[in-house]
């Protein structure tokens, strides 16, 4: 979503300093400039005495948006945006409920107030993991099969959640007994930095929107240094993606986040041209057609060894990219649970993801760099 302007309606301008302490309230700003320059599925906008946040996009063919007001305890705010959920900020004790949220945390130095996770053994970051091993972070459950009555006893003051549609009966009763429920949609994003973008809304709700723009700032330069690296002149390697399940070969679809760092990583993958932002679902004898002489196989499912992918399917070892070893995996990455590091830390980093893959696809261009996330099976 591109800045806007958006307006809103100032007839509640307090001009005559009215308030039971018979103070004056400064009037509210006429308008506001959506801070989002990348993400498509949120917008924040910054008034006087508070902030508008707005997601539109939780998830994929969302109908309706989600608005929240956030303040800063003892601001005004005018009477016509009572009706939307007011949240105080900065926040201090909340629930994440995706790996992808906590890099965000650890970036602006907040995973002190983290008191509750669907799923701990997922989570990678040291930090956090610290805190999980003395006991200082809940299990909450499954993120579909959320532990209300345990969420209400360690009373959060805000759960952000990840939905995968509107149909969630905990995060309903949660919202039923009062407790902020703040949707996440960073997941649904397919542009790199868009997904990155999302710690503005963390940002936001802990008061500390700056800083997140510092971060997210020096994330879109590295990045862009990056793509400025292998301008002109490189040669562009061809591309195979996926493995077989239940005999369906799934690789990703042309407009898809990773097809995007394929080519922004200026490789020539097979699949470009399929339209779409998920996963086409093909017959090893379609991908071996076109797939057979690509230079690289990048994300191999779930194997970590040549061998294990053999062993699955021998007819895996006809592709070229499998007899020269051109095989990449991120699944080796792994935290002390068995969190992949890659499904935590990669949507937050996408500078070090399109290093990791230039590395691969050029490595004349980067030679001292050691890849974080993805590793030669």
């Amino acid at each position: 979503m591109r800045p806007k302007i958006v307006f809103l309606s100032v007839w509640i301008l307090f001009i005559l300093g009215v308030s039971c302490k018979n103070e004056s309230v400064k009037p509210v700003q006429a308008s506001a400039e959506n801070e989002i320059i990348y993400a498509n599925g949120f917008s924040l906008l910054n008034y006087d005495s508070f902030s508008i946040l707005e997601v539109n996009r939780p998830w994929p063919n969302a109908v309706k948006p989600y608005k929240y007001i956030l303040v800063e305890k003892g601001s005004v705010i005018p009477d016509s945006l009572k009706r939307l959920p007011l949240i105080t900020i900065p926040i201090s004790n909340y629930i994440v409920t995706s790996t992808t949220h906590i890099p965000a945390l650890e970036l602006l130095n907040e995973t002190k107030g983290l008191i509750g996770f669907p799923g701990l053994d997922f989570v990678s970051s040291k930090v956090v993991r610290e805190r999980i091993n003395h006991g200082e972070i809940v299990d909450i459950g499954q993120n579909e099969q959320l532990n209300t009555e345990l969420i209400l006893d360690i009373e959060p003051d805000v759960v952000i959640a990840f939905g995968m549609d509107g149909v969630n009966s905990a995060l309903q009763s949660l919202t039923n007994a009062g407790v902020d429920v703040v949707y996440n949609g960073d997941w649904a994003e397919q542009s790199p930095l868009g997904k990155a973008e999302w710690i503005k809304l963390f940002g936001a709700l802990f008061n500390k929107q700056n800083q997140a723009t510092e971060i997210f700032n020096k994330i879109v330069s590295d990045y862009n240094a990056t793509l400025e690296s292998i301008k002109g002149g490189v040669k562009k390697p061809t591309v195979m993606s996926g493995a077989m399940y239940q005999d369906v070969w799934y690789t990703p679809q042309g407009d898809s986040w990773m097809a995007l760092y394929f080519k922004d990583a200026q490789a020539n993958y097979i699949w470009k041209e399929s339209k779409g932002t998920g996963s086409l679902a093909l017959s090893f004898e379609e991908v071996y057609e076109k797939a057979e002489n690509a230079d690289f196989w990048i994300n191999p499912g779930q194997y970590e060894t040549l061998e294990s992918l053999k062993l699955a399917n021998p007819h895996y070892s006809q592709f070229n990219s499998y007899k020269n070893a051109s095989v990449y995996s991120l699944t080796e990455q792994k935290g002390e649970t068995g969190g992949v590091l890659f499904f935590e830390l990669g949507p937050a980093r996408p500078d070090l993801v399109l290093k990791d893959l230039v590395s691969i696809f050029h490595p004349h261009l980067l030679v001292d760099y050691t890849p974080v996330f993805y590793k030669k099976l």
